[in-house]
């Protein structure tokens, strides 16, 4: 048959030169797309095979070669796979963007035999003009396993293309490119450069299924040159069962993919089949890295689809509470864009997600029940991103809630679950108590936790900048409400020096005069002053009303530029400190009381300073400190 050419189509050639200069990020992966399509040959080829489809087919060796030849700057992969007869040459090569392995997919679908799915990715004809994005000519020459003529495809991936028959041909498809000259800058290297090849059959197709080969440049002179050289493992971890695999090879593959010199702390496989199958190897590390709360932090899973890798960080794969967790992604088919690299936001996506969120917490779960150790030290290190998912993912919020743990006041600094404080709840407490601050040391010694402490009623310790918004976004456990020690009224009960009801009724009646005397003079700062019940030892305290925010989370909030209204506080006075009983005698037996407002405002800083917080004018403070300690010399 003598050589045709054949133009493309208007659209066709659009979307051509769309490829060549647009849709990839990284020229080096026309390398992967063309090994990509050679394994799916093989694939087919073994399949054909399998159901004597192929009878004269050489199936001995199947494998993949790449060969490069400096003088004439071309490379050739090869494979000795199905490959493609003349009229499959000009269906799937002569039209962009027409999928060979779709079409056999769907063929192999309506013949209801699954076991050929295994192994097909990739839409051929697109993958395989990425090739002009390092090549000024391609060539293409192919036979079908079984027949006995060839063809030969040729074009430099402007206007036309050329088809003739040739008759001697190797079973397979050989692709050989014309390159380009080197371009560092706009990221086009010398793909003659033999560790150039490796490296990225390394990156892309190092767990590809069948061997990929390097030939070897001729020796000099008499010199026989040396063997082929195998450049990928074709260890795909999580495709073999877990008792093949060393911890060792394990270890390895995540520092591989972390860039961690340490062991992960947590190994999770999964492997989910029937409608759509994937496999995911997970790694959860021993230290938390120094940017994990900084927006450049870069997340995600490795994506492959049947062993070639997609994306280097996949962040749909997991919520970003568990940007943490480390892995790899391997699925069957997935819904890809045309040049592989970005992901459709479809339904397999959101169901690999789910899965792998809920395989992990339960992996933690599990941890926590069998080795406390190691639970610890993940959660020192990952307790604070994991907790916001208790604000952003509520379909799991009760399983984060069962692997979260919190300090509190029971025991000997022993971390507590929510559920085994509720266990401890003493008879009549409705509520579990917290408090939020920076250290455990401020928040132990704050004027809140006095009643608390004196009682025995058991107050978890909450010192992470997350705590402050989720113990308001879940808001109880069991039924039983969240309750910050520093916000509302407490009423820990009557049963120590609070008296009955008809001596806090005279009480409050006794100090009526100076707590409406005091919240007018402290009118700017506070919204209102009254006796505490959560106070035993410090004269005073200030407190959050029930529905208003913390200063600390007004703080959060206008750190991240957000405009939040200033709350005033409410001051509450201790009436059995010796202090605010003086402070009431003075104010019952002075006309003039001018001298007891700067009482009333020393007693105010002295509350804001107790809860960590500071004087609204520190130096006139220290001035009104200063002119007191001088009187009493």
């Amino acid at each position: 048959m003598p050589t045709e050419t054949y133009e493309y189509q208007v659209e066709a050639r659009q979307l051509l030169q769309l490829m060549i200069h647009s849709v990839y990020s990284h020229k080096d992966v026309f390398l992967r797309e063309l090994v990509s399509n050679a394994s799916d040959a093989l694939d087919k080829l073994r399949l054909a095979a399998l159901r004597d489809d192929a009878p004269d087919a050489d199936t001995s060796d199947l494998h993949i070669e790449i060969e490069v030849d400096k003088e004439a700057r071309t490379l050739t992969v090869r494979d000795n796979g199905i490959g493609m007869s003349y009229d499959e040459v000009g269906r799937l090569i002569g039209t962009i963007a027409n999928s060979g392995t779709a079409e056999f997919l769907r063929e192999l679908r309506e013949a209801k035999d699954t076991g050929g799915a295994e192994g097909l990715i990739g839409q051929f004809g697109v993958g395989f003009y990425s090739g002009f994005m390092a090549a000024d000519e391609m060539t293409l020459v192919t036979r079908r396993a079984g027949e006995s003529q060839g063809t030969r495809w040729s074009s430099r991936g402007e206007g036309t293309y050329t088809l003739e028959a040739v008759d001697e041909a190797p079973q397979g498809t050989a692709v050989t490119l014309y390159l380009k000259p080197a371009d560092p800058e706009n990221q086009l290297h010398d793909y003659t450069a033999p560790w150039k090849i490796r490296e990225i059959v390394k990156r892309y197709s190092d767990f590809i299924t069948w061997p990929i080969r390097m030939v070897p440049e001729k020796g000099e002179g008499d010199e026989p040159a040396a063997g082929p050289e195998t450049l990928n493992s074709m260890k795909a971890l999580w495709a073999r069962s877990r008792d093949e695999v060393s911890d060792d090879e394990y270890h390895e593959l995540y520092k591989h993919i972390s860039h961690d010199w340490r062991a992960p702390l947590e190994t999770v496989r999964l492997q989910a089949e029937g409608t759509f199958e994937y496999q995911a190897l997970l790694f959860l590390p021993e230290h938390a890295p120094h940017d994990l709360f900084t927006q450049n932090h870069q997340r995600g899973l490795q994506l492959y689809v049947k062993r070639v890798l997609i994306m280097d960080d996949c962040e749909a794969l997991l919520p970003p509470y568990l940007r943490f967790v480390k892995g790899v992604v391997d699925a069957q088919d997935l819904s890809l864009n045309v040049s592989r690299e970005i992901l459709q936001q479809d339904r397999h996506i959101m169901m690999i997600q789910r899965r792998l969120t809920k395989k992990v917490l339960s992996a933690i779960k599990d941890m926590r029940a069998a080795d406390a150790e190691r639970y610890a030290t993940f959660w020192q290190e990952f307790g604070a991103v994991l907790k916001e998912g208790l604000i952003t993912d509520s379909d799991n919020r009760d399983a984060i809630l069962a692997v979260a743990s919190f300090e509190g006041t029971h025991g000997e600094g022993e971390p507590t679950t929510l559920q085994e404080y509720a266990e401890r709840m003493k008879d009549g407490q409705d509520d579990i108590y917290f408090i939020t601050g920076e250290s455990r040391q401020n928040i132990e010694n704050s004027p809140h936790m006095e009643a608390f402490r004196a009682k025995g009623v058991e107050v978890l310790l909450l010192t992470d900048p997350v705590d402050e918004v989720w113990v308001d976004a879940v808001g109880e456990f069991q039924g039983k409400r969240l309750r910050s020690v520093a916000k509302g009224e407490i009423d820990l009960g009557t049963d120590t020096d609070e008296g009955t009801d008809e001596e806090k009724e005279k009480r409050s009646e006794e100090y009526a005069g100076l707590l409406g005397w005091m919240k007018e003079q402290l009118a700017e700062d506070v919204k209102d002053v009254r006796l505490s019940s959560r106070l035993t030892v410090s004269p005073a305290c200030v407190v959050s009303d029930a529905d208003d925010l913390t200063p600390a989370l007004e703080n959060m909030y206008r750190a991240m530029g957000q405009e939040v209204p200033t709350s005033k506080r409410i001051l509450e006075l201790n009436p059995g400190h010796p202090l605010v009983r003086g402070l009431n005698q003075a104010y019952e037996a002075s006309a003039d009381r001018s001298e007891l407002t700067d009482t009333a405002e020393l007693l105010h800083g002295l509350a804001v300073l107790a809860e960590g917080g500071h004087p609204k004018e520190p130096a006139r403070f220290v001035k009104l400190v200063a002119d007191r300690m001088g009187r009493t010399l």
